[in-house]
């Protein structure tokens, strides 16, 4: 027999729940939250999923969003706990995750008079949400239809923003008075908003009227109507579209590879280079030195295309179109030329000889983390979804070619925290095999991402183990510390390994450090097995940061 929670709140939420189609709920233990628990795991139409560590948990809610690319349900005990999901909060905030965030709370009357677990959890991510919520207890007045209301509306938020939303649910004892039949609940009226948009005819001339016309992608979703829609603009050389790995657009004639072509810009290049009508497109661009060349670069013209933010990042912004680039591109191209224009030509000189130089650099590259990055285009199956970690994964990741294969990575505040969680919650809902490649910090920060026993033995991960944060030996800055400084408190060397990690989740383990090895064992790395599988490549006796140094030097030379 089925035992629901008797608290009209929870009813009432698992009931719009329903009507809104969520249907995947993480949970996290506690007791507050365990009407939530028992009620949810009671519904056939909930997939729920029990995660301990709340911050995992919430990064693994993040995952989850981005391979279902519709809400995903967390909640958590007070206190704390739900303290500890606000990493992932700022994440799904920036990088527009739909995230609906449920915590369980003591009454309001029993908040700062020290009570046990017991914060002030109402209004907590108030900074970093798109609505933040509080129903009322079950016995005061009014209480079901204001729960109702609230309720319907943040779940219609988070649907419309695409980002947290969060609901506090203050919870009187007796918590366990359970019920074994529901009660019934009227049908809801959707009432999402739904964007027409009409492109105004002035941003029709400032296109026509434009002879340099660059459109930056940011990070993305794939999109085969956008890159549809850009390959049209590009087949005449109409446009320079930059993108990156984790834009996931593809066509030739994209610039794929940004910073092999901007990193040594002279003043002249700048003006050289530099667009008069810059579009830009998506959420945060991982290239810094691009971010350099558009703000020294000052285009007339900047238009940004996003529903929801709209960054001057560039220092230039002149039209805030708030409407999907689906969309705008559209109407765009019923109303514009495509007429070639010289400034294609431009960049695809350049393009030439930077690629070129990159593929001669290659011939001579020994073991190291760059060698690295170039084996996985080659060996990666082109059906895995491949997650970057923070600081030089994906920065190594901008450098190289992982064709038409998803890439994704956790840019919305381009932490390290999360990126194992998020892999793991991506690959447990999406049909293909999800491999995870990151760097040692960033695996170690995020053990307890593995402490999740709904993840598929398909999934792989590839830690590129050189014993410290090497980002801190690439980067222009860190280098001036003393080098004792730097190693202890910054780039924070280590002498670990996942071996036994890897044994403890249940993972298949493999360790190398040189190259004829990794050759051998990627070749088998990615065959069906029946438990998850860790490769770690070794990398601390080689001197990654002066290879990485090495490259840009090359690519400098005439």
């Amino acid at each position: 027999m089925k035992k629901y929670s008797s608290k009209r709140s929870i009813q009432i939420l698992a009931h719009l729940l329903q009507q809104y189609g969520i249907s995947d709920i993480i949970v996290s233990p506690g007791s507050r939250n365990a009407p939530l628990a028992i009620h949810f795991s009671e519904i056939d139409s909930f997939n729920c999923y029990s995660i301990v560590d709340e911050r995992s948990a919430a990064f693994v809610g993040v995952g989850m969003a981005m391979s279902e690319k519709k809400p995903v349900a967390i909640t958590c005990t007070s206190g704390s706990a739900a303290a500890n999901y606000y990493p992932a909060v700022t994440e799904a905030f920036y990088s527009n995750i739909p995230l609906l965030i449920l915590t369980a709370d003591r009454p309001m009357d029993y908040v700062d008079i020290f009570d046990g677990q017991t914060i002030r959890q109402n209004n907590i991510f108030h900074q970093h949400s798109y609505g933040d919520f509080q129903l009322l207890e079950d016995g005061k007045e009014n209480a079901e239809d204001h729960n109702f209301g609230i309720i319907k509306t943040a779940i219609e938020l988070c649907i419309e923003k695409q980002g947290p939303v969060h609901i506090n649910i203050p919870l009187e004892e007796p918590l366990y008075e359970l019920i074994s039949e529901l009660p019934t609940f009227p049908t809801v009226e959707k009432t999402i908003r739904q964007k027409e948009y009409e492109i105004p005819s002035h941003l029709v001339a400032e296109w026509n009227t434009s002879q340099r016309i660059m459109i930056l992608v940011g990070t993305k979703d794939h999109s085969p109507e956008l890159e549809n829609q850009l390959t049209q603009l590009v087949k005449n050389h109409t446009v320079v579209v930059l993108s990156e790995a984790n834009s996931n657009l593809y066509h030739e004639k994209f610039f794929r590879h940004i910073d092999r072509y901007v990193f040594n810009f002279t003043e002249e290049d700048f003006k050289m280079y530099a667009p008069d009508l810059l579009i830009t497109v998506g959420q945060n661009v991982v290239s810094k030195k691009v971010k350099q060349f558009l703000r020294k670069a000052k285009p007339k013209q900047h238009w940004h295309l996003d529903p929801v933010w709209q960054p001057d990042t560039y220092f230039a912004l002149t039209e805030k179109i708030e409407v999907k680039p689906e969309a705008f591109f559209s109407k765009l191209l019923n109303f514009i030329n495509l007429e070639p224009r010289p400034y294609f030509n431009l960049w695809d000189v350049l393009r030439d000889k930077k690629d070129a130089k990159h593929e001669k650099f290659l011939n001579s590259v020994d073991f190291s983390d760059f060698y690295f990055f170039h084996k996985t285009t080659q060996t990666v199956p082109e059906n895995y979804n491949i997650h970057f970690s923070n600081s030089s994964a994906i920065r190594y990741a901008q450098l190289f070619d992982y064709g038409k294969r998803r890439i994704y990575c956790n840019r919305g505040t381009s932490g390290i925290d999360g990126s194992t969680s998020t892999a793991m919650g991506f690959a447990i809902k999406n049909a293909g095999p999800t491999l995870l490649i990151t760097g040692d910090l960033s695996f170690f920060y995020d053990i307890n991402g593995l402490w999740n026993q709904y993840i598929p033995p398909f999934v792989r991960i590839i830690i590129f183990n050189n014993g410290e944060g090497n980002i801190f030996k690439i980067i222009p800055g860190p280098g001036n510390a003393n080098p004792n400084t730097l190693d202890e408190f910054i780039a924070t060397k280590h002498h670990k390994n996942a071996e036994h990690l890897a044994k403890h989740f249940g993972f298949s383990y493999t360790k190398v450090d040189e190259e004829v090895t990794l050759d051998r064992v990627l070749e088998n790395f990615f065959k069906p097995d029946t438990q998850p599988k860790i490769l770690e490549v070794n990398t601390q006796a080689m001197h990654n940061a002066d290879i990485q140094k090495a490259y840009f030097n090359f690519l400098k030379e005439n």
